[in-house]
């Protein structure tokens, strides 16, 4: 039958090949199950491997399979999703692991008979040859109860597998011939899954135009969801899930404000699943199951994608406020991952990488260091305004230690500017202040921002894991400051950071001072004009739709008035009084103050809302009733409200005066800091 045709060689023989040729990585994986085969000292008769689906189980037991067979073992091979679970067929499909010497026992899809784990413990592994081997890979990790057996001590290896690391997923898409401007995209997707980086790179090498943008399509969705997180037992650990995907880290309390049911069964359900991490802070889930369930959900349901967006946003948003000083690195870093595949802020933001160092005050031992670091990147001028401002503001900086040498390898600095100290001494800070006064005067109380400097000792100001948190550091400090008028952030005027920053409305402003011959460019928000809720609403809403934030120019371009407290009541007064005469309640200066266009209201609707809220403090509804019977009811006099009040005219002034005094209060503190006027 093969005459004339050459050696006869079947289709295994080449899938076996292909599949060689196409493996790498788990090097130490490998290196363990060779040491056993061997009979090393100290190997472990028995190894368990667990891990999510798609993680690479099966294939690292084919490749087990072909070291045993090369060593001259006999194989055994059982698959929990072809076998009755029940103690006798279990028994029967792996008898030749008992009676063949040196046989290799290989037990894929462990966790479809999971409920012969105390049998398999108890009574079939103890029947195993000392010199023969067991692998079993499952999803699910060994019964802590079960291996904590004294006697399994030197004879049991748990190993739980995990994503390839980068060099290998790299190595496995170069394998298979994904053009090389591909792996970013496909990298960032998978996160090194390996059936996700399969699936990925199959459809990527098919369409190499698109590769550099490359996003999965929804079969690739609709293949990998169910092979890496299974079946969900209902709606709403679906939607727990969802949560965790989206979160940087679900702690229970994030769970319960946006799920609110059941909340300690969901966060202990999510808690055992093979794809999901623990933390201190709480879980999350690895990176492929992460951007499936998220695309999935973006395009099943995009409306339910952006109402969970939105409240979690909230919610975040509350806790950065709230947040003690130690936490608040953490809790900006979590608020803007909401934001991630905004690729601008992707682009700009490594949470991977934010772990490499830590962010610490400032020490005075730390001086010299950080002045060779602005000399070195800045030069000399830079480095003598530096060291004024270490000696004003030195609770201003931070320094970032490397987690692995301790080494301060980078700082900033987020400086607090009530006055004009330091404009005779920092060409930058005097331009970030004539800018203010141009654009948008402080009113008494308020104050300037500016993160000074940005300076790690190789990236100087390219992304690395310094400059992620020294981001998150000033991000941090615009939301949660009080009474801040303007923020500048000072890069070189390079051009690097003017897309990124200009995204997120922080606009360039038209100064370039020079220090030491390098000119730096500031870009400026005021905080006045878009508060940080509407600030990170445009935002949700570009990252949501694709589109660009809208740009929320400076106060000086005549968008929202910046009044001071005098003027602001003197407004509140003439609204109150202009009430039935549309014209002139039009022309008031409220119109155009942050009052009007954070709420989205009318004018008319938000003073009645301040005179409701009157009812809810002592003794209000006395001032309440006499600002609505003056202004809201129509009486044509203010004795004709006294007496419908039945009240003696000097009684009735007196309420009046304290409910308009009262109002005025209640807006300007929602002027000055966007918090609601809670009665409706």
């Amino acid at each position: 039958m093969n005459e004339g045709r050459g050696p006869y060689r079947a289709i295994g023989e080449s899938l076996a090949a292909g599949r060689e040729r196409a493996f790498v990585g788990r090097h130490a994986e490998i290196a363990l199950f060779r040491a056993a085969l061997a009979g090393d000292p100290g190997a472990c008769t028995v190894q368990y491997l667990h891990g999510p689906g798609g993680i690479g189980k099966s294939t690292l037991l084919r490749r087990f399979a072909m070291e045993a067979r090369a060593a001259g073992r006999p194989v055994v091979e059982v698959d929990g999703r072809t076998i009755t679970p029940t103690p006798e067929a279990f028994a029967l499909a792996a008898r030749r692991a008992i009676e063949a010497p040196g046989a290799v026992l290989l037990v894929d899809t462990f966790e479809r008979c999971q409920g012969l784990e105390g049998w398999l413990w108890d009574h079939f592994l103890p029947k195993i040859p000392v010199d023969n081997r067991v692998v079993i890979a499952g999803r699910l990790p060994p019964d802590p109860v079960m291996t904590s057996d004294p006697g399994w001590a030197g004879l049991l290896q748990i190993t739980a597998l995990r994503n390839l690391a980068p060099q290998d997923a790299a190595e496995f898409l170069r394998v298979r011939r994904v053009p090389p401007r591909a792996h970013a995209a496909l990298l960032s997707f998978t996160g090194g899954n390996p059936l996700a980086l399969a699936l990925a790179a199959a459809v990527a090498v098919q369409d190499e135009a698109a590769a550099p943008l490359w996003k999965p399509s929804h079969d690739v969705i609709a293949t990998l969801l169910p092979q890496l997180i299974g079946n969900t037992p209902d709606e709403l650990r679906r939607k727990a899930l969802e949560v965790c995907a989206h979160a940087y880290v679900t702690s229970e309390s994030l769970l319960r404000s946006l799920l609110g049911e059941r909340t300690a069964d969901l966060f202990s359900w999510l808690r055992r699943q093979p794809f999901v991490e623990a933390t201190a802070s709480g879980l999350y889930p690895h990176d492929a199951v992460r951007e499936v369930l998220e695309a999935d959900l973006r395009w099943r349901d995009p409306e339910g994608f952006a109402t969970m967006h939105h409240a979690m946003r909230e919610q975040l948003l509350e806790r950065l406020r709230s947040a003690p000083e130690a936490e608040m690195l953490q809790a900006t870093g979590a608020l803007i991952y909401l934001f991630r595949t905004d690729r601008s802020m992707s682009d700009f933001n490594g949470w991977r990488e934010s772990g490499l160092v830590e962010d610490r005050a400032y020490a005075a031992g730390d001086r010299q260091r950080v002045l060779d670091l602005v000399r070195e990147a800045e030069g000399a001028e830079s480095e003598r305004i530096a060291s004024f401002w270490l000696d004003r503001q030195p609770e201003s900086f931070r320094v970032y230690r490397s987690t692995q040498s301790g080494r301060l390898n980078a700082f900033s600095a987020w400086l607090r500017l009530s006055d004009l100290e330091g404009t005779d001494i920092d060409p930058v800070v005097a331009a970030a202040w004539a800018h203010a006064r141009a654009t948008g005067p402080l009113r008494p109380g308020e104050h300037l921002g500016m993160a000074r400097f940005s300076v790690a000792d190789q990236a100087y100001q390219r992304p690395s894991a310094p400059m992620t948190l020294t981001q998150w550091r000033a991000t941090g400090e615009m939301i949660r400051a009080r009474r801040l008028a303007h923020s500048y952030v000072v890069m070189r005027d390079d051009g690097f950071w003017n897309a990124h920053l200009g995204d997120i409305n922080m606009l360039p402003i038209d100064a370039r001072p020079k220090v030491g011959g390098n000119a730096y460019a500031l870009f400026s928000h005021d905080w006045r004009v878009q508060p940080a809720g509407p600030w990170l609403q445009e935002k949700s809403r570009a990252m949501l739709t694709g589109s660009p934030m809208v740009q929320v120019r400076q106060a000086a371009s005549g968008e929202l008035n910046v009044l001071s407290q005098p003027e602001f009541e003197v407004a509140v007064r003439n609204a109150l009084r202009s009430l039935r005469q549309p014209e002139l309640l039009e022309a008031n200066p409220l119109q155009r103050s942050r009052l009007v266009a954070e709420s989205g209201q009318p004018l008319a609707e938000i003073l009645q809302r301040a005179a409701n809220a009157l009812l809810d403090e002592r003794g209000g509804d006395k001032r309440h009733r006499a600002v609505m019977t003056t202004y809201f009811r129509g009486a044509p006099t203010q004795e004709a409200a006294a007496e419908r009040l039945g009240l003696p005219f000097s009684t009735y002034r007196r309420h009046l005066t304290a409910a308009v005094e009262r109002m005025s209060q209640l807006l300007w503190h929602h002027e000055l800091r966007g918090t609601a006027i809670t009665r409706t």
